[in-house]
């Protein structure tokens, strides 16, 4: 084997057998396939294409390049993934829903990827909260709480961390084949027996049209089934924020809201329990999808799902008092600044990827990769489409780091956002199950 057939063999629509797909993922690993090569690899798997066969082989071949977690443990290793959206909280919500049901969730998250928010910069809002776990502890908390939310380490899927930052600047992250190997990598690479998709579709999701997130869910799903792992994905929407924050700790605190039953946001709450049904039907810990999204709602409302996350974050060196206290622990911003409604109307659309780039820009994002971000910014309070307004009614409070950040972001939630006469079709939150 060497690049140079394996590359050659895929421009002139040869495909990516099982022994090319090892070698290759194993030279990203070690570096034996340059930067140009696997540039090269990227492009002519962008331009021709992976056979269905070949998409499951080079999805297993990137996540063998590293560690593969194994557990011992009573129950079932389940996890959820998102494709990226605007105010989505739904992972600090589901992973101790699904502990406090009998699964366990070794959830291995990341940061923001463009105007979309990351699970850890949320976590991270919580002071103490701490992502970067080695392995060994990261089998001690799943095996003793049943969830930990947690980043990546080095030694799974390292194939797929290098071909990753190459992507990025050679044209070629939006190739399907590619998105698939990458995500599914790291997800079984977790060990899991069953996972969950929330594939995002519309203005603030990397797939715009149903057609798109269609197609994404369905080789998803293909191929971590293909691979073994039970899985199935709902497509939901995000053609506006799906809670009424945008910013990590802003999001924090409504997902507590939900989680303690102080202010339950319906729209957060109903995809969440959707998927933690979902879950369990795959994990066998449900004979379907609504008996699982019962035993989801049971967890929340009694309180057992508050309780595991408040042992988590303790775990994780966030305040043992977090669940009870947390409106004092999360930091805020010092200017607060509302959005005047231009006019009378109805709230008729919403660019939920311009408002994730208005937080981004306030500091609630990372505009280059060592940026530093501040986890007190963010827009709260979000009006929905379909909400009756009237001129000068506030559409969004902006919580910024000071004046000029909060005009910023008043003119561009204005830009965002159309107010129309007539009462608009509110969007379906969630369009389709994809098994």
């Amino acid at each position: 084997m060497d690049a140079r057939r394996i590359i050659a063999a895929l421009r002139d629509g040869g495909g990516l057998g099982p022994d090319a797909a090892e070698w290759f993922a194993r030279g990203l690993a070690s570096g034996e396939v340059t930067d140009a090569q696997a540039g090269a690899f990227a492009m002519a798997v962008l331009l021709r294409g992976l056979s269905a066969k070949d998409r499951v082989g080079w999805t297993i071949a990137m996540r063998d390049s590293g560690q593969v977690l194994d557990w011992a443990l009573p129950g079932p290793v389940v996890d959820k993934h998102s494709t990226g959206g605007i105010g989505d909280g739904t992972s600090l919500l589901l992973a101790p829903a699904l502990a406090a049901c009998g699964a366990y969730v070794p959830m291995i998250s990341g940061r923001g990827l463009g105007h979309t928010g990351g699970t850890l910069d949320k976590l991270e809002a919580i002071p103490g909260y701490r992502s970067d776990v080695s392995v060994d502890e990261l089998h001690g908390l799943v095996a003793d709480i049943g969830c930990a939310i947690v980043g990546a380490t080095a030694d799974i899927a390292p194939a797929d961390r290098r071909l990753y930052a190459i992507r990025d600047v050679t044209g070629t992250v939006e190739s399907i084949d590619l998105i698939t190997a990458s995500i599914l990598s790291k997800k079984l690479g977790a060990g899991l027996e069953a996972l969950v998709l929330d594939v995002k579709v519309g203005s603030g999701a990397f797939m715009k049209s149903l057609k798109d997130a269609r197609a994404l869910a369905r080789s998803l799903v293909d191929t971590a089934n293909g691979a073994g792992c039970r899985t199935a994905a709902l497509i939901t929407d995000m053609d506006q924020p799906l809670a009424a924050s945008a910013g990590n700790a802003l999001e924090v605190l409504e997902v507590m809201e939900t989680l303690t039953g102080m202010a339950v946001n319906q729209a957060l709450w109903d995809v969440t329990v959707a998927l933690g049904g979902e879950a369990l039907a795959l994990a066998g810990l449900a004979e379907d999808g609504g008996e699982g999204a019962d035993q989801i709602e049971e967890a929340l409302e009694s309180g057992r799902a508050a309780e595991t996350f408040g042992r988590m974050v303790a775990a994780l060196g966030g305040p043992v008092d977090f669940v009870e206290r947390y409106p004092d622990r999360l930091p805020a911003a010092p200017v607060q600044r509302d959005v005047p409604a231009p006019s009378d109307g109805f709230v008729a659309t919403i660019d939920a990827e311009a408002l994730g780039h208005a937080v981004v820009h306030l500091g609630g994002g990372r505009l280059r990769g060592g940026d530093r971000i501040n986890p007190s910014v963010g827009l709260a309070d979000i009006m929905p489409i379909g909400e009756p307004v009237e001129r000068g009614e506030s559409l969004a409070i902006v919580h910024a780091a000071n004046d000029a950040d909060a005009d910023r972001a008043v003119a561009a939630v204005l830009a965002a956002v159309t107010i129309s006469d007539e009462e608009p079709v509110e969007p379906v939150l969630i369009h389709e199950r994809i098994t």
